[in-house]
């Protein structure tokens, strides 16, 4: 998986259309749904920590994880800027290292979907089921097999923001639920582009693939919300909220 070195630092630019304000309240709005108090909540794929920081805002207490040095550091600026005092770790999804145990765990913007090893999904979900109380929710979204066959596909997308232009190329895999993505990004310094380069994968799952998962890692899915509301997806559904709920005390590494 990419360390998004080059990506970090023009993520933020390039969410811009990303309201992490309406997504906290969402997110709360989900918890209050389910009768449950966030206790401890740990971020997992924090990125750069703006939806971090926004449930900071909101009282709860809340960490970050992100296995990318250069998005945490982005986060560490952007929570002291905003006043928060956040702790952020450096580890990746499938090998989670914790000091103690959570409430809640949140995982956004199909962070779920980089990892391409079913395998690995697995070890994420074990990893959350071993430093999660039992009663505690597991709340994440993934981008669906329909957004990866019809939405990314094998398209180009081009972004022209206020600090650099980005070229999103995408190869949709003969499995058609991996799509293979190239980004070109192109900044003016003193009237001459630079280039430069990331790629990575995401993979879609199936829901009877994810609810496997979870279940093999002690939780049981409660929910599973169309993006940004409260209602069973739609077959065209782009990104799908799985809430689960842990219920046994598996979670094995």
């Amino acid at each position: 998986m990419s360390s998004y070195s080059f990506f970090a630092e023009y993520y933020d630019g390039l969410t811009e259309n990303v309201n992490y304000a309406k997504r906290a309240d969402y997110i709360m709005k989900i918890a209050d749904y389910v009768h449950h108090d966030f206790g401890l909540t740990m971020d997992l794929a924090c990125g750069t920590g703006s939806l971090t920081i926004e449930l900071a805002k909101r009282g709860v207490d809340i960490f970050g994880v992100d296995g990318s040095a250069a998005m945490l550091s982005q986060a560490q600026q952007k929570s002291a800027a905003e006043g928060q005092n956040i702790l952020f770790l450096c580890q990746k999804m499938q090998s989670v290292d914790l000091f103690g145990t959570i409430d809640t765990c949140i995982c956004t913007l199909d962070s779920i979907n980089h990892i391409t090893d079913p395998n690995n999904v697995q070890k994420a979900f074990n990893k959350v089921s071993l430093f999660m109380n039992k009663g505690g929710y597991f709340i994440f979204d993934v981008n669906t097999i329909y957004k990866h066959r019809v939405v990314l596909s094998n398209n180009t997308f081009v972004y022209d923001t206020r600090n650099v232009y980005c070229v999103w190329q995408n190869a949709l895999d003969k499995d058609k639920k991996t799509v293979r993505i190239s980004l070109d990004f192109f900044e003016n310094i003193d009237g001459v582009y630079a280039r430069r380069s990331e790629s990575f994968s995401e993979r879609a799952y199936s829901d009877q693939e994810l609810k496997l998962m979870l279940n093999n890692a002690g939780f049981m899915v409660e929910h599973i919300f169309g993006e940004n509301t409260l209602a069973q997806p739609q077959e065209n559904s782009e990104r799908n909220i799985y809430v689960a709920k842990k219920i046994s005390e598996t979670g094995r590494v």
